[in-house]
């Protein structure tokens, strides 16, 4: 059993990671890892808790939360762990070993690491520390005071750990090393003065003495329009090294790159200096319009390829209609904050036409990305299990133009060496099927000329905390658009001879353009059957999912990979809705039919919802769409009540 800080607040298993439920549970057990093996006195969790006034009922919601909690970790076989949430008067107490947190982890690797000492044997420790992170620390906890500076006090951990490996690599002469390392950390970070003086160091060491006097210089004006004050002594000192050593000649690299011809710094328009990509050299200024904007030539990668990628998979067949989606995409794009990379995650239900959208957009503006289009599908949702990230980045890398040799072995390493290649191309990233934020995460770029667009059955909520994504909510299509995907298919004189058919086979499918699809292609392989003996064929709900398959595709395969990323609770409330005749429940009527607690059912209402297998229709009235009942009945009821 794994218990995470360093990024999402997560509690894993064997089987998989545990249901938590909503923000304050979940930071309720952040207050208690935080304090592993020792008292937390309910007071302090309240207050941790609640920004402003704790309600009236405020010990019992803890008291509750708490309760749950030690239910979920029985559940997942704490006390083989040696694991308990034990209560001592108004206090209580998460016993457990130590190790199995993150954070504690992390803490431990990095006390064993001595850069300067045995640089050798500091670089795979710290690599595995920062290795441990998975995003922002304690995210999903509640936003107040205490949470805010310990998730403070967390990232202030990591940063002098990157720095640390930063200087391990300099110690073994491994600047270039170095210089990646720092890079991603310092335009994060632009005001810490002493990783920009050890990134400047680091440029200086391989030879590239004017990208790190454009750190300098930089980071003066900010710090200057920022907090009004001069650079600091140690970032002074680093410029002045450098200086001086440029006035006696400079090192054996610098000459070689004057001879070579060395590029010359860019300035941006106001005067000061742009960064500095450290793999690649080439400065980019974000206020050049996007037209006048490239990244860095293909050339110029670690291979020297001529041509960027174009990985995009080819267009969607019969793409219709979905305009509001496809300005949707573009305004996020337009609408980007300056500084940030944007992002769009595109949701809906299974079968609703997410990656038809992404990548109809994605090739209507793929000119816009001269420096190439990136696609990968991170089978989310695909039998077996979902792809690794550093899977994902190893075909990125390699299609970027590293060489297999140089491709880093680890997820972070990969990241890092990934948002350096891209930090100032214009590139389309296209992450299709995520399973997860965590999932997405490693493979985000960070240059603001990088557009990425995830789809998912899920919405994301992570994403949209922690990295700003745009959701671009995908619907089922109404009568008429599903009419004319149809006749797109089949043909517009065949389904102009049954108009009332072809509407009906439309409701019969709830909209979804896989199931029309599957249903075209029963049509289309039956040439003789007018439209009204399918919708005949349909109105048999027991032969329904059946006849809305096609070969390796349909509704029933579609849903049942969402199901099977359920919990065995969630997967039994699921089936409990789809007995319901109308499909129109509130939580207390499922709470009723499922034999649950209210507050649990609201808690796995909200995951069926995110999940896109239920829809709240209004203010606590959920509904369930016709083929996820009969998927849900059929399901159950064929394998023993269970999934």
């Amino acid at each position: 059993m794994d218990f995470s800080l360093l990024g999402p607040i997560s509690v894993t298993t064997g089987s998989g990671e545990l249901a938590l439920g909503p923000a304050k549970r979940r930071s309720v057990l952040a207050l208690l890892l935080l304090q592993p093996n020792t008292t937390v006195p309910l007071e302090q969790l309240i207050d941790s808790l609640w920004e402003d006034e704790p309600p009236e009922h405020a010990r019992t919601v803890v008291q509750g939360h708490v309760s749950r909690l030690r239910a979920t970790l029985a559940g997942g076989g704490a006390e083989a762990y040696g694991i308990e949430l034990a209560t001592h008067g108004s206090a209580y107490l998460l016993r457990l070993p130590e190790e199995l947190i993150d954070a504690h982890r992390f803490g431990e690797l990095v006390a064993l690491a001595r850069p300067e000492g045995a640089p050798g044997d500091a670089v795979p420790l710290l690599r595995e520390a920062l290795g441990l992170w998975r995003g922002p620390a304690l995210t999903g906890t509640v936003t107040s005071p205490p949470f805010a500076a310990a998730a403070h006090a967390l990232e202030e951990q990591r940063l002098t750990a990157t720095e640390a490996l930063a200087r391990a690599h300099s110690a073994l002469g491994e600047h270039e090393q170095a210089a990646a390392v720092l890079y991603t950390a310092a335009v994060n970070n632009p005001l810490r003065e002493g990783m920009v003086a050890e990134l400047m160091q680091a440029l200086f060491r391989t030879g590239r003495q004017s990208d790190a006097m454009e750190w300098f210089h930089r980071t003066r004006r900010l710090l200057d329009e920022e907090l009004g004050v001069g650079p600091g002594a140690r970032l002074k000192r680093a410029y002045e090294e450098i200086l001086r050593a440029e006035g006696a000649g400079g090192n054996a690299k610098d000459t070689t790159r004057a001879a070579g011809g060395g590029r010359t710094p860019t300035r941006t328009a106001g005067g000061a200096a742009a960064p500095v990509d450290p793999r690649v050299s080439t400065p980019v200024d974000p206020r050049v319009p996007a037209q006048a904007v490239r990244g860095p030539a293909a050339a110029d990668t670690p291979s020297g390829r001529s041509s960027a990628p174009r990985l995009l998979p080819r267009p969607p067949a019969r793409f219709l209609g979905r305009e509001q989606q496809l300005a949707a995409l573009s305004a996020v794009v337009r609408s980007a904050v300056p500084g940030e990379s944007p992002l769009a995650v595109v949701t809906g239900p299974a079968g609703v036409g997410k990656t038809a959208c992404a990548v109809q957009w994605s090739h209507a503006y793929a000119e816009a990305f001269p420096d190439g289009q990136l696609f990968a599908d991170l089978r989310g949702f695909n039998e077996g299990a979902a792809a690794e990230p550093v899977e994902i980045l190893r075909d990125f890398l390699l299609a970027l133009g590293t060489p297999p040799d140089r491709v880093p072995t680890s997820a972070q390493s990969a990241s890092a060496l990934f948002r350096s290649l891209v930090a100032g191309r214009r590139l389309l990233v296209v992450l299709d099927n995520a399973q997860s934020s965590a999932q997405v995460r490693p493979l985000l770029p960070g240059g603001e000329h990088c557009v990425t667009v995830v789809t998912s059955r899920s919405r994301l909520d992570g994403l949209v905390a922690t990295d700003v994504a745009r959701p671009v909510p995908v619907q089922a299509l109404g009568a008429a658009e599903g009419t004319a995907l149809l006749g797109a298919m089949l043909g517009a004189e065949r389904v102009a001879d049954d108009p009332d058919a072809a509407r009906e086979l439309v409701a019969l499918c709830d909209g979804l353009p896989l199931a029309l699809r599957a249903a075209a292609a029963q049509l289309t392989a039956r040439p003789r059957w007018r439209l009204t003996r399918l919708a005949a064929a349909l109105r048999d709900e027991r032969r329904r999912l059946a006849l809305l398959s096609a070969e390796d595709t349909g509704v029933a395969a579609a849903l049942r990979m969402s199901v099977a990323r359920l919990s065995a609770d969630d997967a039994r409330l699921l089936r409990a809705l789809a007995a319901n005749a109308d499909g129109h429940l509130n939580a207390s009527v499922v709470a009723s039919l499922a034999g649950s607690d209210p507050e649990d059912i609201q808690d796995g209402l909200d995951r069926l919802t995110e999940m896109h297998l239920v829809d709240e229709e209004s203010t606590d009235v959920y509904t369930i769409s016709t083929l996820t009942q009969l998927f849900a009945r059929d399901e159950g009821a064929g394998d023993g009540g269970r999934y």
